[in-house]
Formats: structure tokens, sequence, C-alpha cells
């Protein structure tokens, strides 16, 4: 087992640089973290090593008095520039053992699983959580597959032995549905960083995990 670590799953915020232009990345996820963002992931696929320092540098310096823990997507060399909180791989990324052996026990790292051939990745041994999805239907990445749905969501949830947090095309009238499968959070991209106010639309999706929870808490997990 990896060393316990202080994360909160319940509103995962991923970035991305085309739809927090408008406003800014740093302005864009301080909003979203005073709505009430719980984790973020700094996500760029195409931005150069110089930038995605730069940004990161920027997010830790905003995120670190406010408790939030930053997570940069893919890659471990921005990761270990700026003394990030962890990582987030997809299965395509560099494996999570040797991520592991780089990174160090403390640092935090996660797997993306969208289907069962996927599961063994998500080793509690060496990975602290997992995102399941596509649940639902998305336009934030090209290329996906058929969406899981919430049973598909639910049957990879059942295989997994660690936290985890559901991702694709959740509203925040749906986080009911996947917090009473399984999922630990909810990660949102265009959601709130897309929303003309994101700490508005970041709150929307707090209170949701909240009353999603209070109402599967109180039916005995049954909703």
């Amino acid at each position: 087992m990896t060393p316990s670590k202080d994360f909160d799953l319940s509103v995962y915020l991923v970035t991305d640089p085309a739809l927090t232009a408008a406003k800014g990345l740093a302005a864009t996820v301080a909003e979203a973290v005073e709505g009430g963002a719980t984790l973020v992931q700094l996500r760029d696929k195409e931005g150069s090593t110089r930038a995605l320092i730069d940004a990161a540098n920027a997010l830790m310096s905003l995120l670190k008095s406010r408790g939030v823990k930053l997570i940069i997507n893919d890659r471990i060399d921005v990761a270990l520039a700026i003394g990030a909180d962890g990582v987030h791989l997809g299965q395509d990324d560099m494996p999570v053992a040797a991520a592991r052996r780089l990174l160090g026990p403390r640092a935090i790292i996660g797997i993306s699983i969208s289907e069962m051939a996927h599961v063994p990745t998500a080793d509690p041994a060496v990975v602290d959580y997992a995102g399941i999805g596509h649940v639902f239907p998305t336009r934030t990445k090209a290329k996906l597959g058929p969406a899981l749905g919430i049973d598909g969501f639910r049957a990879l949830r059942e295989r997994v032995a660690m936290p985890v947090v559901a991702i694709g095309g959740i509203e925040p009238d749906t986080t009911g549905p996947v917090i009473a499968a399984g999922a630990d959070g909810v990660a949102i991209v265009s959601g709130i960083v897309a929303a003309p106010n994101p700490k508005a639309a970041a709150t929307q999706y707090a209170l949701a995990v909240a009353a999603a929870r209070v109402s599967h808490s109180s039916t005995g997990g049954n909703l």
C-alpha cells in the first residue's frame, strides 16, 4: 500500500487551456476553488515544457495557501520540477510503477480506467485513486468510444479497490447517480472552466456531491 495521503476527490477540477483562455488559467482556478473545487489537475497536452512549468508554478502558489492539492496530467518532469502533489496518468502514459519510483512514496498518483482490461493497472500498492470514465458523452476529448453509462461505471468501480472519481459529461443533476454508483467524487472540465461563473458552477457540483452523500447514507447505500 502507498502511504496514506490527504486529498479530496469530491469536486476534482481538470483544466483545459482553450476553455480557460477567456478568464485566464489562474483566475478560473481561483474562482472554482472558492466555489468548492477540492482538487485541481493541470491538463495541457499541447503546452511546451516551459509553459507548463510556469503555469504549474502559478497554480502551486495559488493553491497552497488554500490547502488544495495540485495534480499534473501526464508530465512527470513538470511535477518533479515544481514539486507538485502528484500526477494523473493515462493508459498510454508512463507506467505507474515507473512513475512511483521517480516521484517517491508521498506523491499522489492517479490512473485513468475506461474498460475492464485497465483494472489491473489500478494497483493499490502503487496507485492512490482511479478516474473512471467517460461516464456520459463529452466533447472535451476527441476520439472517445461509447460512454460507459451508470451501469458501466458501477461495473468498473466494483472491481477497483481504491478511491474513484467519475469523469465525463457529468452535470450537477447527474452527480447523484454517479455517487450512488460508488464514486467518491466527480471530475469536471467544461462544466466548471467553461461556465460564465466558475465559482457558482463549482458550488453547484459541491452541493450536489454533498446532497448525494446524505441521500446515499440515509437510504443505506441504495438510491
